[in-house]
């Protein structure tokens, strides 16, 4: 009964909002509001969480890493909240934005897209903080010289989504960097490989393989490599697609010892059906079928340190 109640009650505020026809700065002003009180209730159970999934809540984020995030922060008692976000697009959703307009911190967002400050600046209060923008391509060659130019304070939140090269760039990057860390990884790569895409300059997802299915890196070549960036894995979102890391100076025995990290295998049956075929179609596969799409790309095999290119099908 509750819980057809509630629908009823959702179904007509959408309705609601719909009729009003409020321009986007006026319906995001709505949403960041009841954002903010899913959170604050949230908040009351992160004592007890075991699996980041519980604490998801989709406000600017393109999935529930909104209150991921939340809860990350608040379990560390991040105080300052500054970032950096490589791959925001126009900022509408990505993992930064709500920390930007609830804290306005200092902050640098980088992408590579036409008129990037005036998109962005529709969707924040860009004088209330340090919001810093880069319109730049970014590649494992300049990623440094970047962050130099226009990172000049702490970073508590590093995030990356590129479905490019993320794993050659996140190479790049200082141990230790940020207090947390989230990357994309690509869970059609399964839970046992060790693989990333080859570090070419300009990569694009969409010309490697027509599926769009063959970029980033796997989960398990992720979790080695922020081993040794100074990370331990947290978790990742319900979608399975984005991993949360913590700096090992923050203990999980003390700040998340509720958390249980499950077999790999858990977060790489991602149920995501994104996929298209030859003629640029979605086509929505599932499954192991997915993985036989790419099986004749090749990849960079990273087991062992072998760094050999190899087709995906002589790993298996």
């Amino acid at each position: 009964m509750m819980k057809s109640i509630c629908f009823k009650v959702v179904n007509f505020f959408v309705l609601f909002l719909k009729k009003m026809k409020l321009d986007i700065f006026a319906l995001d002003r709505i949403i960041f509001c009841i954002g903010k009180v899913q959170i604050s209730l949230n908040r009351n159970k992160y004592h007890e969480v075991e699996d980041l999934i519980e604490t998801e809540v989709k406000i600017f984020s393109q999935n529930g890493e909104d209150g991921i995030i939340d809860y990350l922060v608040h379990k560390l008692k991040v105080d300052k909240k500054n970032f950096i976000e490589i791959g925001v697009g126009n900022y509408r959703e990505s993992n930064t934005r709500f920390l930007y307009n609830r804290y306005h911190p200092k902050g640098l967002i980088i992408d590579y897209i036409d008129d990037m400050k005036k998109k962005v600046t529709k969707h924040v209060n860009f004088w209330k903080g340090d919001l810093r923008i880069c319109n730049q391509k970014i590649d494992a060659d300049n990623i440094l010289d970047i962050l130099n130019k226009n990172c000049d304070y702490e970073i508590d939140f590093f995030s990356i989504d590129i479905d490019s090269i993320d794993y050659w760039i996140i190479k790049k990057l200082k141990n230790n960097i940020s207090k947390i860390f989230v990357a994309e990884y690509n869970p059609v790569f399964g839970a046992e490989l060790e693989v990333t895409v080859p570090n070419i300059s300009g990569f694009e997802r969409s010309k490697y393989h027509y599926s769009y299915l063959c970029y980033g890196m796997s989960l398990k070549a992720l979790i080695n490599l922020m081993d040794q960036k100074g990370y331990y894995f947290i978790g990742t979102n319900l979608q399975k697609i984005n991993a949360f890391f913590i700096l090992k100076e923050f203990k999980k025995e003390v700040f998340f010892k509720n958390i249980k990290i499950k077999s790999l295998d858990n977060y790489t049956n991602s149920n995501i059906r994104d996929s298209r075929d030859i003629n640029n179609n979605l086509n929505f596969l599932s499954g192991n079928n997915k993985f036989k799409e790419i099986k004749d790309c090749e990849v960079i095999n990273l087991k062992d340190n072998k760094n050999e290119l190899v087709k995906l099908k002589d790993l298996i």
